[in-house]
């Protein structure tokens, strides 16, 4: 049985196949097959998948919440990546920080500007996650082989199409009309896209990556519900 599971582009490592008795499949939680995050459901309930591992650059831009962000970090190091936080608001991510990999230090808080290299390896892929605000300074740490770079921008911002035309993948969560109008004529969206972007409820996000849109539920499970508490738009 195969699941259907969009990668949104180039698949990660590859790994021997595993095979399960049919009378077990109920008990799956996640899809078999296909290396990636889990970032949520399409509107017919099939999981969507970020390959964040990836032998060359990339980079996702999500003009979002905070929450969706450190979902993915969660679920990121969930994968085995090693995840540093660039942010200007460290203890938005300490709690987080402390929780993610029982113990081990998978993910690690540094201030704007001062990600040392990481030494990503296909053994040891790296995500950086940019959390500077409005107006991110040019990061000295940038994408390349096993590692991606995911920047979160909480509103349309001056440096904001320049992003959205270089990232591979650019997510929006619920933004205003004018806004909506804007990320509309540099993505290419359709008029129902764009009159939808508005009325978003929270942990919805329009996921675009060339000609590939995927509208996507991201729901927590118990555990990050626990750290994160429920989804939102705001922080």
């Amino acid at each position: 049985m195969n699941a259907r599971v969009s990668r949104f582009g180039l698949r990660g490592p590859r790994h021997a196949g595993h095979t399960v008795a049919s009378e077990h499949l109920g008990a799956l939680a996640l899809p078999v097959g296909d290396d990636g995050v889990v970032i949520g459901s399409d509107t017919e309930g099939r999981p969507q998948i970020i390959g964040f591992h990836r032998p060359t650059p990339y980079d996702v831009l999500l003009i979002g919440g905070l929450w969706t962000a450190q979902v993915l970090a969660l679920r990121a190091a969930g994968t085995g990546a090693r995840v540093a936080v660039e942010t200007g608001r460290a203890q938005a991510w300490t709690t987080l920080a402390r929780a993610a990999g029982a113990g081990l230090e998978c993910v690690s808080l540094h201030e704007v500007g001062r990600v040392p290299p990481t030494g990503a390896t296909v053994g040891s892929p790296v995500v950086v996650v940019r959390d500077c605000g409005m107006r991110p300074p040019r990061g000295r740490v940038v994408s390349s082989a096993w590692q991606s770079v995911l920047t979160l921008l909480p509103y349309l911002s001056p440096v904001a199409p320049r992003l959205m035309r270089s990232s591979a993948l650019v997510g929006i969560q619920r933004v205003s009309p004018e806004e909506a109008a804007q990320i509309g004529r540099i993505l290419n969206l359709s008029r129902a896209e764009v009159d939808t972007l508005p009325t978003l409820a929270d942990g919805v996000t329009l996921w675009v990556a060339g000609r590939e849109h995927h509208w996507v539920m991201t729901s927590a499970t118990d555990a990050e519900s626990g750290l994160l508490g429920a989804a939102r738009r705001m922080d």
